[in-house]
């Protein structure tokens, strides 16, 4: 089945999705996105999703030309149409079409984008034996001059932390924010468990505020897991009895070693493993 598209109300196969080169999304990452899943033909937290899509686009001054429940709406209809029952939505909105040059009253007609297909983060037996991570030198946007809560099109940011990364042969790399503090991974937002407690940089640390990473919050809380969100260094993460992230993408992945250095046992721990389980249990009801 050719995947259908979504763009403006109306749907289109693959590979006649289009839009123009001249939407500022395209020349200049100017736009919102969120990433999210569907499990067992439900997509997960897509409230959340979309208020925290229209957070963004508020915050960079775009006006969706569609109310929340109209987006809810045409995100569930796309994956309908899609007969998509595990996989992957990537809603998009750019500013729209216009003239070269920043000025975003040069563009007209913001575009909404619906994309409903498969995504692979990590090979499989990652998840059951761990992976490795390396500290990138590319720090994370300083919090003041780029709100990290915004969720934009522009990700060179973490592209080329993610090509470090890459070069180093690890397929994850962890960012620090302007401090030297741990700020998150490429992808993904990082927890450590160290004494049995759940550590994880809290949101001003230049972080993302991770769909996931709120749910694993909640799953550990409930499980009466020791939660503190707190600065942390490379020391914790060297230190740490436990480290795992999380992302839409993602899930839950161990992280058995960083900068060449195992963590704890070099296994996965208790605590990571039961809220995989626990999250993977979520998903699925």
């Amino acid at each position: 089945m050719t995947p259908k598209v979504y763009i403006n109300g109306k749907l289109f196969d693959k590979p006649d999705a289009k839009v123009s080169v001249y939407d500022h999304g395209f020349l200049y990452g100017d736009g919102v996105f969120e990433g999210i899943r569907v499990y067992d033909g439900k997509v997960f937290r897509l409230a959340e999703h979309i208020d925290r899509l229209y957070d963004s686009a508020r915050h960079i001054y775009l006006e969706i030309p569609m109310s929340r429940d109209q987006m809810t709406e045409a995100v569930i209809s796309t994956v309908k149409a899609n007969a998509k029952r595990d996989g992957y939505i990537r809603l998009v909105i750019s500013r729209g079409a216009g003239y070269l040059g920043l000025d975003p009253r040069k563009t007209s007609d913001p575009q909404i984008i619906i994309i409903v297909d498969d995504i692979t983060m990590y090979p499989p037996e990652l998840y059951e034996n761990g992976m490795e991570i390396v500290t990138a030198s590319t720090i994370r946007n300083h919090p003041h001059a780029l709100d990290p809560r915004i969720k934009s099109l522009n990700y060179l940011n973490n592209i080329m932390a993610k090509v470090e990364g890459a070069k180093a042969g690890a397929l994850e790399a962890l960012m620090l924010n302007h401090k030297g503090e741990v700020a998150e991974c490429t992808g993904d937002n990082i927890f450590l468990v160290k004494r049995g407690v759940l550590k994880t940089p809290p949101t001003d640390a230049g972080i993302l505020e991770g769909i996931t990473r709120g749910a694993v919050i909640e799953l550990a809380r409930a499980a009466d897991i020791p939660v503190a969100e707190m600065a942390l260094t490379r020391h914790d993460v060297y230190t740490a009895d436990e480290c795992f992230l999380t992302g839409t993408a993602a899930e839950v992945i161990p992280v058995i070693k960083c900068d060449g250095r195992p963590i704890g046992t070099g296994k996965p721990g208790p605590i990571t493993r039961q809220l995989r389980e626990r999250f993977q249990k979520l998903a699925r009801e």
